[in-house]
């Protein structure tokens, strides 16, 4: 099941890349689904072991892949994290999805992810389940008025001492 909430609190995993950098192991890379990942979110194929051939940089390590594509290993191999899925472009939202079936992941959000549809996301700020974009832009709306200190906006008395 896919948990999310909308707002950018301190307990988030922000430094996934780093955390892939120093953690990732070559097994990773022999799952199907890494391999699929990698080649969908990267237009990256992993060859042998650990060593990618990326279409641009021709062969590369694990290390530079995208962020996006990192953290979705991460969701894969330590979903008991949490995450903060805005260093995630809308590339790799079906993944999420997939991954989410698989097991509970719990990530957080600055900003509303195009999830494909249809799906079933558990929103924490409001404790709704949504299944649909307009549901998921409906509590994205509303959390960002319920939880505007979550969000950094200046409120009216911060504009009048100004």
């Amino acid at each position: 099941m896919l948990y999310i909430k909308f707002g950018a609190p301190s307990d988030v995993q922000y430094m996934t890349a780093s955390m892939f950098d120093l953690e990732f192991e070559t097994e990773w890379f022999n799952n199907p689904l890494v391999k699929e990942m990698i080649l969908d979110v990267d237009k990256s194929e992993v060859t042998v072991g650990r060593v990618i051939e990326s279409p641009v940089l021709g062969p590369i390590s694990p290390m530079e892949l995208s962020g996006g594509v990192k953290l979705l290993i991460m969701m894969l191999y330590e979903p008991d994290e949490i995450y903060w899925g805005t260093s995630c472009g809308d590339n790799c939202a079906k993944w999420i999805l997939k991954i989410a079936e698989m097991h509970d992941l719990t990530l957080h959000f600055g900003h509303l992810m195009d999830f494909p549809e249809p799906f079933e996301i558990h929103v924490l700020n409001s404790g709704n389940a949504v299944r649909n974009m307009l549901e998921l832009i409906g509590e994205y709306g509303r959390s960002k008025v319920v939880n505007a200190d979550d969000w950094n906006i200046p409120s009216e008395s911060d504009d009048q001492e100004a």
